[in-house]
């Protein structure tokens, strides 16, 4: 948000994202912008013209928490096998989605042409913090050649969602997650 926003407008944009912060870690990702705007008491308008998307509110909420995923992916580049660091890196973006809901539709890849103004800067921020890592994997031999972040991301976004809805959601994405990197095949 701009700093020269009017003051207004800037008490605005601060306490629609409050209420949108409560809304989403209570409704999810499909939280109502109307039931935002009507708790934040202004209207609709005024919500989207701060946050135009969906996913625009959805980024502006996750933002901390992407920010701190993104510094722990620095703090363990280069440090420890590279291929263990990488899994303990994308275990912390697992419990971190299931423990804030809204945060893995923030960073869906939708395949659609990024608008420049609204583009999804959550992904781009994860796929960056998170190419060293897979970088270093990779070279290590230890992840196939052509992974990409935004696959492992996706990968996470998946299991995330299909168990947000479970009785115990950390346990059965984690146990899900595992599975995915073990594979099908029995250990030899």
């Amino acid at each position: 948000m701009p700093d020269r926003q009017r003051a207004d407008a800037r008490r605005n944009y601060a306490r629609i994202l409050a209420v949108a912060e409560e809304e989403v870690a209570a409704q999810g990702a499909g939280a109502s912008l109307e039931q935002i705007a009507r708790i934040a008491g202004v209207g609709s308008a005024t919500v989207r013209r701060h946050f135009p998307t969906r996913r625009a509110l959805l980024e502006a909420v996750s933002h901390q928490r992407i920010e701190a995923l993104c510094v722990r992916a620095r703090e363990l580049t280069g440090t420890g096998d590279s291929r263990a660091v990488l899994l303990e890196w994308l275990g912390d973006v697992v419990a971190y989605c299931v423990s804030a809901r809204g945060l893995a539709a923030a960073l869906v890849y939708d395949g659609a042409v990024p608008d420049p103004l609204h583009e999804n800067t959550c992904a781009a921020m994860m796929e960056e913090a998170g190419a060293p890592l897979l970088r270093a994997a990779v070279q290590d031999g230890a992840v196939t050649a052509g992974i990409t972040v935004p696959d492992l991301i996706t990968l996470v976004v998946g299991i995330v969602l299909a168990t947000e809805h479970r009785p115990d959601p950390a346990v059965e994405a984690d146990r899900l997650f595992r599975l995915a990197v073990a594979g099908l095949s029995p250990r030899s």
